[in-house]
């Protein structure tokens, strides 16, 4: 009966060891997501305005060196050490003067596209739908009746 007791205590502890070497970690990634298009397009002489709406808002400002923008974007794989990508610009006179730096350019273009298999559970999907005219119910909503 002991041996039966310490053959059942030995596996309940073994379960438990073994179930704490599966938790699952999911990808992330932070920071920036550059398309490669836009960074191409990226030329000397651009307002920071102009890359503003090319690249968006820079990850990094400093209040004392508001001529540098850092974008910077860190990906960490499951079991792999973690990535990180710095793309600097620097302006003069409100300028772009020159960039340094890399990105993901492959790894954005794989992000977006695996972002795209969850696209029908944003609920911004959904209320496109609704705006459709089709109702809680299932019906169209009638017309407004003036009066």
């Amino acid at each position: 009966m002991q041996t039966l007791f310490r053959a059942l205590g030995s596996a309940l502890l073994a379960t438990a060891l073994v179930g704490c070497g599966l938790v699952y970690k999911p990808d992330v990634q932070q920071g920036n997501l550059l398309d490669k298009k836009n960074v191409a397009e990226l030329k000397p002489g651009m307002t920071k305005r102009q890359v503003l709406l090319l690249l968006g808002s820079p990850s990094v400002t400093s209040p004392f060196e508001q001529n540098r923008w850092d974008y910077v974007s860190t990906l960490q794989k499951r079991g792999r050490p973690q990535k990180a990508r710095t793309l600097t610009l620097y302006f003069q006179n409100d300028a772009l003067v020159r960039t340094e730096g890399d990105f993901f350019p492959e790894d954005s273009q794989e992000l977006l596209q695996e972002s795209k298999k969850y696209k029908n559970e944003y609920p911004d999907e959904k209320r496109k739908d609704q705006k459709s005219g089709v109702g809680v119910s299932g019906g169209t909503n009638p017309p407004d009746q003036g009066g």
